[in-house]
């Protein structure tokens, strides 16, 4: 046997590669770094798959929620033991005090109302057909907001005892205002009775600018609303 025999080292016999320390200690290490780098990636993927779910979410019930207003109807019966109408536009009042004088119910409240503001006034810019008496005319001068209405609407209505109550204001502002009197008077049967504007084109609200943007921040504030009344809820 020659010294370039004896020379060979028995690790090379049946073709066995020899790996280095260094290099055996590489791998894991790299086979460690994809692993971190697949979790990563997966990570990813599931953040942007739970905001495209969470976007795709809300645009799915804000378009319900249009539509919601847009295809709102004047409800069959009108008949209530009371009459609330929550302030923001002199249509509201108009058509709150029309519903008082066609005998749709005995009391009204005017919720909201400008501390400067008189009953002489009012019963002008409705062009009511009779004064608003205090027996059947009552004005809250102290809700500054809807979740104000809805406060001092329920002390209104604990207070005389009424068992329905027909809800008047516009129509892209009922369901975030039926939201906070549901959750002040949950006993209380409550008539929606939408009021319409003029200015606003709710049959194609999505080609008005004007109105889709009042939609859309209606609807931000009626999820803000249905938010802290659950949360109020539980606590």
């Amino acid at each position: 046997m020659t010294n370039a025999d004896t020379a060979v080292d028995p690790a090379l016999e049946d073709s066995v590669p020899i790996v280095s320390e260094r290099q055996a200690s590489a791998q894991p290490k790299e086979q460690g770094s994809q692993a971190v780098r697949k979790k990563r990636v997966g990570l990813r993927i599931l953040i942007v798959s739970m905001i495209a779910a969470l976007i795709a979410g809300a645009s799915g019930h804000f378009l319900f929620f249009a539509h919601k207003v847009a295809s709102s109807e004047v409800p069959v019966t009108t008949n209530a033991d009371a009459i609330v109408v929550l302030t923001g536009g002199q249509a509201r009042v108009s058509e709150a005090v029309r519903l008082l004088e066609e005998g749709n119910a005995d009391r009204l409240l005017i919720s909201g109302v400008h501390p400067g503001t008189t009953r002489e006034q009012l019963a002008a810019v409705t062009s009511s057909n009779m004064p608003l008496e205090r027996g059947s005319v009552e004005l809250d001068r102290h809700a500054l907001n809807t979740a104000g209405n809805a406060s001092e609407t329920a002390a209104w209505v604990r207070k005389n005892g009424f068992k329905s109550l027909l809800v008047v204001t516009s129509a892209y502002h009922l369901p975030r205002a039926r939201a906070e009197l549901s959750g002040a008077l949950p006993d209380v049967d409550l008539i929606a009775y939408p009021v319409f504007s003029k200015d606003l084109n709710f049959s194609d609200w999505y080609k008005e600018p004007t109105t889709f943007r009042l939609l859309m921040r209606e609807y931000v504030k009626y999820i803000v609303a249905r938010l802290r009344i659950a949360v109020r809820s539980v606590s």
